[in-house]
C-alpha cells in the first residue's frame, strides 16, 4: 500500500538493526521441510493501466482524457504471452470495486467525494464493495462480475493461477455494497455507534464527534483544485470513525490514511483481545487444526465478514490472495481466515504484505500464511547493491538468517509500492536490474514476483495526479509508456518496443523461464561467497556467487553488480560441494543457462575445485553441469 508506514518504520528498522530472532534457533529444528518440485512467478498487473493505449497522461485527466484498460484487454493472446513470459501466478492488482471520481450513478453506484479519494481514479485500497469489481474495468458496466468472472476462466485457460487483493486493515470511508449476497450485510451495519468500541463492531467510534476533512497542506488539493460539487472539504460522518491508520482524531492529518476506516478485529483501544488465543504448540499444527480450533469459539463480526468475502472469490475461482498491510490485523484472525479458505482450496495462494522481521515466523506458522513480502531485508539490501552503495557480503548473511522459512519469504525487486527500478532515484537504469534479477529468482526456493513493465525498464516517470513521479501511479487514470509500446493497439506483441527494451524483455524470459523448470532452485542452497571473499584473488564485494542442487542438476551462479568493471578469477568451489556432487578428480564442463554463449571448465584435484569466471558488468551466470 503506497502510504506512509509511520508507526511500523520505526519497528522494522529496530528489528533489522538489532534483534536476532532468538525464536528461530528454536524452530528451525521442527519446521517441516517444504516439499517442492518448481518454483513459482507471480506477474502482478494493475488491471486498469495494463490495455490502455491513450498516451494523453494529463495530469488530473479523466477517464474519458486519459483512457483506462480493461478486463477484455486481457484476451486469450496477451495471456498466452505473460504466461510465455514464464509466469506461473498473475495477480490482477485493483479488481475490488473501490471509489473513483467517475460518474456511474446510471448504474445505480453513488458518487465517491473527491476529500475522501486519493487521485482521480482512486486508491485500490480504499474498497467500497467487496462483492463486485471496479466499474472502470468493465466494457458494461451492469455486466462487471461477470466479465470478471471470464477473465479468470480465460486465466486458467492459458495456464495462470489468479490472485485478487483483500485488504483486511481498513476499508473506504463510505463503505456500501450493492452487491451483497443473501445473509451479508455492510461492515458497521449492525455496530452501537454509541461506544467507542465493542467486540462485535465492525470499526471504533468517536462518539458525539463529527468527522472532519483533513486540512490540505502544500498546495495539495482534490482533483487538483478543479471543481467539483463534492470538493468541498466536507463529507458526512457522524460519529466519526478511527482512521485506517490507526489515527484516533475525527479530523485526521493529510498525511493518514484518511480516505479509509481502520477495522475492529476485537482489539480493545487498551490493546486487549476479546478472542480465543490459539495454543501453545499451534505454531507446528497443520490448517486443518487450527480450522477444528475455531469451530465451536466466539467469533468477532468483523473476522465473519472477511472469511466469507475470501469464500465467495475462492467460489468463483480465485486461487489466493495478496493481503494488504497485514501485520495490523491480529495473528488470530488469520489462522482463522486462512484455515478457512485452505479447506475449499489445499493450495490458494496466500500472500501477506508484513515489514517486521519479528512477526515473520507468527504470521507464518501462526497465521497460516504462505508467503510473506521479503522487503525489509533482501530487497532493501540488495537496492543498495544496485544503487552502487551496498556490499554483496550483505546478502549471504540474510539468507541465513531466514534459511528455516526462506521458501515462505517471496522476493521482488519491484511493486506498486516501490519505485522503478530505472528511476533516477532508484538505479536509473534497468540493466542495473539484472544481477540483482538473477539473485532474487535464483537463491532461494522462494517464489519471485514481477511488476508490469519492469520487464521493459519502464522508469515510472509519468506525473499523473496524485501519484509521484519514480512509481507507476496507482491512483490517477493513464498509460505506461513501455507498456503501450508493447501492447502494440493490443496485437501484444512488442511492435513499438524499442531494441532495449525487447532486449530485456528477453532477458526476463530466459530468466524466469529457467527458474520455474530447475530442480535445484527447489532444492539446496550453499553460499560460497564468503568462501571466496577470503581466498580468491580479484573476487570482491560487487560479485555474488552461491551453488544450487539436486539429485539432478548442479548450478553455479555468480552475478556482477558492478556497472563499469569485469572481474576475472578462479572461483573456488568448497570441498564439501564437491563430495556432495560425487566429483572426483578431473574436469566438468558446465555451461551458462541464460544465453549458452559461456562455458568453463571446472577442475578438481583433490579437495581443491576451482573454475575460471569472466564475467562482463552487470553480467550474470547460471551455470549447470553438463552431464
Amino acid at each position: 500500500m503506497n502510504y506512509i508506514k509511520f508507526n511500523i518504520i520505526a519497528i522494522v528498522l529496530v528489528c533489522f538493526f538489532g534483534c536476532k530472532n532468538e525464536e528461530k534457533k528454536v524452530q528451525e529444528s521442527t519446521t517441516p521441510k517444504i516439499e517442492l518440485k518448481k518454483k513459482e512467478v507471480v506477474y502482478q498487473v494493475f488491471t486498469r493501466l495494463f490495455g490502455n493505449t491513450n498516451t494523453n497522461n494529463k495530469p488530473w485527466g479523466t477517464l474519458e482524457e486519459n483512457g483506462v484498460g480493461k478486463f477484455s484487454d486481457f484476451n486469450d493472446k496477451a495471456l498466452k504471452k505473460i504466461k510465455d513470459l514464464g509466469v506461473t501466478h498473475i495477480w490482477y492488482t485493483g479488481v475490488p470495486h473501490h471509489d473513483v471520481i467517475t460518474d456511474y450513478t446510471k448504474y445505480g453506484i453513488s458518487n465517491d467525494d473527491p476529500d475522501i479519494v486519493k487521485g482521480r481514479a482512486g486508491s485500490p485500497y480504499a474498497v467500497k464493495d467487496y462483492y463486485n469489481v471496479n466499474p472502470d474495468l468493465a466494457d458494461n458496466v451492469e455486466n462487471r462480475l461477470a466479465e470478471f468472472e471470464a477473465l479468470i476462466e480465460r486465466s486458467h485457460k492459458a495456464g495462470l493461477k489468479v490472485i485478487i487483493d483483500i485488504v483486511p486493515n481498513h476499508v473506504a470511508r463510505n463503505y456500501q455494497s450493492l452487491s451483497n449476497p443473501e445473509g451479508a450485510s455492510d461492515f458497521g451495519a449492525e455496530d452501537n455507534t454509541t461506544v467507542v468500541y465493542d467486540v462485535n463492531n465492525n470499526f471504533y467510534y468517536n462518539p458525539g464527534e463529527a468527522f472532519k476533512v483533513p486540512e490540505w497542506k502544500h498546495g495539495y488539493q482534490p482533483l487538483g483544485g478543479e471543481k467539483n460539487p463534492l470538493a468541498d472539504s466536507k463529507f458526512e460522518e457522524v460519529p466519526a470513525k478511527w482512521t485506517g491508520n490507526g489515527s484516533r482524531a475525527s479530523q485526521p492529518d493529510v498525511n493518514d490514511w484518511y480516505e479509509t476506516v481502520k477495522v475492529n478485529y476485537g482489539v480493545s483501544p487498551e490493546g486487549r483481545k476479546d478472542f480465543d488465543e490459539l495454543p501453545d504448540g499451534y505454531d507446528e499444527q497443520h490448517y486443518t487444526k487450527h480450522f477444528d480450533f475455531w469451530q465451536d469459539k466466539k467469533i468477532p463480526s468483523s473476522w465473519k465478514k472477511f472469511k466469507d468475502i475470501a469464500l465467495y472469490w475462492t467460489a468463483k475461482g480465485v486461487d489466493g490472495f495478496r493481503y494488504d498491510m497485514a501485520e495490523m490485523v491480529p495473528v488470530e484472525f488469520w489462522s482463522y481466515m486462512n484455515s478457512h479458505i485452505k479447506m475449499k482450496n489445499p493450495n490458494a495462494f496466500l500472500l501477506a504484505e508484513v515489514y517486521n522481521p519479528s512477526l515473520y515466523r507468527e504470521y507464518i506458522k501462526k497465521g497460516k500464511m504462505d508467503y510473506l513480502y521479503d522487503k525489509v531485508q533482501l530487497y532493501d539490501t540488495i537496492k543498495h547493491v544496485m544503487q552502487g552503495h551496498g556490499k554483496t557480503d550483505n546478502i549471504p548473511p540474510i539468507l541465513e538468517d531466514l534459511s528455516d522459512i526462506e521458501h515462505h519469504m517471496l522476493h521482488f525487486l519491484e511493486n506498486h509500492d516501490e519505485q522503478r527500478i530505472a528511476s533516477p532515484d532508484f538505479a536509473g537504469s534497468a540493466k542495473k536490474g539484472k544481477p540483482a534479477m538473477v539473485v532474487s529468482t535464483t537463491a532461494t526456493t522462494a517464489p519471485t514476483m514481477v511488476y508490469f513493465g519492469q520487464e521493459f525498464g519502464e522508469p515510472g516517470a509519468e506525473d499523473l495526479g496524485f501519484g509521484d513521479p519514480t512509481r507507476t501511479s496507482i491512483f490517477d487514470y493513464g498509460s505506461v509508456p513501455s507498456m503501450v509500446r508493447w501492447v502494440n493497439d493490443k496485437k501484444f506483441d512488442g511492435g513499438q518496443s524499442t531494441s532495449e527494451e525487447k532486449e530485456l524483455r528477453d532477458f526476463y524470459k530466459r530468466l524466469l523461464n529457467f527458474t520455474i523448470n530447475s530442480s535445484a532452485l527447489a532444492s539446496n542452497y550453499k553460499d560460497i561467497h564468503a568462501y571466496n571473499q577470503q581466498n580468491t584473488e580479484w573476487y570482491n564485494d560487487k560479485v555474488l556467487s552461491f551453488v544450487r542442487w539436486s539429485d539432478d542438476e548442479q548450478l553455479i551462479i555468480v552475478s556482477n553488480f558492478n556497472a563499469e568493471n569485469t572481474y576475472g578469477f578462479e572461483l573456488q568451489i568448497p570441498s564439501e560441494i564437491l563430495k556432495t556432487w560425487n566429483l572426483s578428480d578431473g574436469e566438468y564442463q558446465f555451461e551458462d543457462q541464460l544465453y549458452n554463449t559461456y562455458n568453463s571448465t571446472l577442475k578438481v584435484n583433490g579437495e581443491q575445485g576451482t573454475i575460471r569466471i569472466d564475467v562482463k558488468p552487470l553480467e550474470s551466470f547460471i551455470l549447470k553441469l553438463k552431464k
